[in-house]
């Protein structure tokens, strides 16, 4: 960084070229600009002086490796914190709707619906939709020869629009999630410190800044660790885990201590009373696996061809109009059937799992499937982890009343339901399982958990070969590769603007 040279070296002999001159450095060598930029400066040298008396090469250059992945572990917990509270504030306020004029909803609904699409449709359009996707695409397209696209999917710009219409939705009541929106933001967090490291800096893979940023935004959005990693390892990449482990680690760590320091020591659920299971609990919990695989894979199915379908929609004012109705139908819904089709589905999970009834009617597993097509087929911001978990908390909780279980036996029957059906739309059997039982420390009853997981994953990959989100990273990664460069995004080329901000938003 270049210093200001002393006031004094810049006086001249007054004349017509040099007195403008004079004054204007005159002027900004006592701004407060410059002041802060002399006292960074002074702080970096000292600190740079402190290094460089480290004798250790080794040290010092792990040490350089590490700082980017704790720095971006740390931001990310902030960021996850923060973003966390405001959409459990977004989904207080419908509630709030609700009980004090729910008839608000036909308008709210379809206005939030509108707003969130059309912030993602016009300023960022892979934004939209769960993010993990985006995530994955990001990795496979982050080699020397693409890596220039990945600022498509992961920025600063996605940040703030994945935060404002993802919370936009969810106060109209929309069902989605933030935990896979937490994915994509910290990922573009890591990116963005990658991108800023100076070029005399160690090199350090992007795509292991991106799988790290990714596992650390799981973690520190479920206070799931194990989670973050084991879904690094299992979904996000088939790297082996030896080339970058210690970053992974230290990141999922770092993101979740910063987490758990803001918001204390908690389960994103609680503890479920899970004592003794009879050994025929077995019997149940079998169809129920195969139910929930069916149904999970069947609604990302349902929503692709939604998707696919509304490619067909060339006018805004058609797309537009989707969009309106879908939150008038979710607002119906609510109204005349049941509130239970709104929002993320965290508080049927509490509902069924910590209190005395815990059975619900046969149709609110369906209110959840049907809102869940609906509200992701409208294209904002909003993940499917939270809805796919309560879809299958629901469905659960159906079983449980139909053969009259026990509260402990309705619970193990309820978490299943939720590891199948996440299952079914992640297939990532590990992941859903550890997740699960992290969320409700139920580690004793991990082989029905993750017998379950085997069952959904099965009937899953019977129904459809491909996941719901490798399907949807193929179709982003073929989007990104018919879309014109921007000239920033490769030196030297001449490539018009791309069109993507006025795209459809599919």
């Amino acid at each position: 960084m270049d210093q200001l040279p002393d006031t004094d070296t810049c006086i001249q002999p007054p004349g017509p070229d040099n007195s403008v001159t004079l004054r204007f450095r005159l002027s900004n060598a006592h701004s407060p600009h410059h002041n802060g930029m002399n006292i960074l400066f002074k702080i970096r040298k000292l600190l740079k002086s402190k290094f460089d008396q480290v004798s250790n090469q080794r040290l010092k250059n792990n040490f350089l490796n590490a700082l980017p992945f704790w720095l971006g572990a740390f931001l990310s917990g902030c960021i996850a914190v923060l973003y966390a509270k405001l959409f459990a504030w977004a989904e207080a306020g419908t509630v709030y709707i609700y009980h004090r004029a729910d008839w608000a909803f036909f308008i709210i609904t379809p206005l939030c619906f509108f707003l969130s699409w059309w912030l993602v449709a016009k300023y960022a359009p892979y934004a939209r939709g769960s993010g993990i996707p985006q995530v994955t695409a990001a990795i496979e397209l982050s080699n020397p020869k693409q890596h220039y696209r990945v600022n498509k999917l992961l920025s600063l710009r996605i940040i703030f629009l994945k935060i404002v219409s993802s919370l936009t939705m969810a106060f109209g009541g929309g069902v989605i999630g933030r935990e896979g929106p937490t994915i994509q933001i910290s990922a573009s967090i890591f990116k963005k410190i990658n991108d800023l490291l100076p070029s005399w800096y160690p090199k350090i893979s992007k795509r292991n800044m991106i799988v790290t940023g990714a596992a650390a935004g799981l973690a520190s959005a479920f206070n799931t660790p194990l989670g973050g990693i084991v879904f690094a390892i299992e979904e996000l990449t088939k790297t082996h885990f030896s080339f970058f482990k210690s970053a992974l680690l230290t990141g999922v760590i770092i993101a979740g201590l910063t987490a758990l320091n803001f918001l204390g020591p908690y389960l994103y659920l609680g503890y479920p009373q899970l004592d003794r299971t009879p050994a025929w609990i077995v019997l149940i919990i079998a169809p129920l696996a195969i139910i929930t695989g069916f149904a999970g894979s069947a609604m990302g199915e349902i929503i692709l061809f939604i998707l696919q379908k509304k490619k067909l929609f060339r006018r805004h004012f058609a797309k537009s109009v989707y969009v309106i109705v879908c939150g008038l139908i979710i607002a119906f819904v609510a109204v005349a059937i049941d509130f239970k089709v709104m929002g993320s589905g965290k508080e049927i999970m509490i509902f069924t799992l910590f209190t005395d009834d815990k059975h619900l009617a046969w149709y609110v597993p369906l209110l959840r499937i049907g809102g869940s097509v609906i509200s992701f087929s409208v294209a904002g911001a909003g993940g499917i982890f939270a809805p796919s978990l309560s879809a299958g908390a629901s469905i659960g909780a159906v079983f449980g009343g139909l053969f009259n279980l026990t509260a402990s036996q309705s619970n193990l029957v309820i978490l299943c339901g939720m590891t199948g059906f996440l299952t079914a739309i992640t297939r990532s059997p590990f992941t859903s399982s550890i997740l699960v039982l992290e969320m409700t420390n139920s580690h004793n009853v991990i082989f029905y958990i993750m017998l379950t997981a085997l069952f959904a994953n099965l009937v899953a990959q019977a129904v459809s070969r491909h996941s719901f989100y490798d399907k949807l990273r193929d179709q982003y990664i073929r989007d990104i590769h018919l879309e014109p460069l921007d000239r920033e995004e490769v030196p030297g080329k001449t490539e018009a603007k791309s069109p993507a901000a006025n795209s459809d938003p599919e």
